[in-house]
């Protein structure tokens, strides 16, 4: 269904904040422990040091609010991808940023015995800068240029390097398997707020940015020549936004590994709400990924309770058949 007008966007985002507050609730009340919202609002009113309480303030607390940053960075830096690259395929995970991030860290981990969070934030970011360049240089080659067939295809190279590496220092590192085999598949479960409060800056830059070029974003989605008949300097603009796209996507899996499909999949259905307007497109994106990693991981603690399914591979249940659907009805992202 698409908004059409100013008044039914406001509306539709107000219902989209009011559904991601009741998920972060939800995200702090469901779960293995048995806990009430009556239990929740004690815990942060009068801590009375319960296991209930203590579950609800030192495990789940953070761990919704982590799955929101999280969900709105990686939605947002796919919303940013594919104006850029004119490929509606493309997201940190296809294009192997995400790989490239997850690489670096375990390099960190397995060579360098390196676990200090800020330096994972900056490992994570060095790793998605390399992953994106590559894929840039990679699909720029040939007489035609740069085209999203061909960043498709070096995205898929660079990701399944990154992830064949990263397998093999795995194989060679029994301490590094041990410590990052858990977050490679994409998980929040276990992370403390202290990791997040490590890479939230960064995020933060890179929301604010997407927010200030969203009127920049608009004229480029409506071809590069038309750009610069505006005065805009394209290359300046396509710094900026690889730049955003790589503190959102590098942060992102610093803190919780590399989770697929969110930033192909709420792009679209954004867009199918709120058109190509990325004044609008930007906000949605960032409330609606928030939403879906919620509610993902809400549903990783019941498909195989006790035990936990990591947040990564709900996810990938979820993107996959959309992903299957965009490629098979060719869409052109705007």
């Amino acid at each position: 269904m698409l908004l059409k007008n100013s008044f039914q966007r406001i509306a539709g985002l107000i219902f989209i904040v009011l559904l991601f507050l009741y998920l972060i609730g939800a995200s702090i009340v469901y779960g293995y422990t048995d806990t009430s919202w009556k239990m929740a609002w004690e815990a942060f009113q009068n801590n009375n040091g319960s296991n209930e309480h203590l579950v609800i303030e030192t495990v789940r607390l953070p761990r919704a609010l982590i799955a929101a940053a999280v969900g709105s960075s990686l939605a947002i830096a796919g919303a940013l991808m594919q104006t850029l690259t004119k490929n509606p395929l493309a997201s940190p995970s296809i294009f192997g940023i995400n790989a490239g991030a997850g690489f670096a860290v375990v390099i960190a981990v397995s060579l360098f015995q390196i676990s200090h969070l800020q330096a994972f934030a900056w490992i994570a970011f060095l790793g998605a800068a390399v992953a994106a360049i590559s894929v840039y240089f990679i699909g720029s080659l040939g007489r035609e240029g740069l085209t999203p067939m061909k960043l498709t295809l070096a995205g898929a190279a660079i990701a399944a390097m990154f992830s064949s590496f990263t397998q093999g220092f795995l194989v060679l590192s029994e301490v590094a398997l041990e410590q990052v085999l858990f977050w490679l598949a994409g998980s929040i479960q276990g992370r403390k707020l202290e990791i997040l409060v490590s890479v939230i800056p960064y995020l933060v830059v890179g929301w604010l940015g997407a927010l200030l070029l969203a009127s920049k974003l608009n004229v480029l989605s409506m071809g590069e020549d038309v750009a610069k008949g505006l005065g805009i300097r394209t290359g300046l603009l396509k710094i900026g936004i690889g730049t955003i796209v790589i503190l959102l996507a590098g942060g992102s899996v610093a803190v919780a590994g590399p989770v697929g499909f969110i930033g192909i999949v709420i792009p679209h259905i954004t867009r199918s709400i709120v058109g190509i307007d990325h004044k609008w497109v930007i906000p949605y994106s960032a409330f609606l990924g928030a939403i879906l990693l919620l509610l993902a991981d809400i549903l990783a603690r019941y498909v195989i309770m006790p035990e936990e399914v990591p947040v990564g591979v709900m996810t990938a249940i979820i993107g996959t058949p959309f992903f299957i659907y965009i490629a098979r009805r060719g869409f052109k992202a705007k």
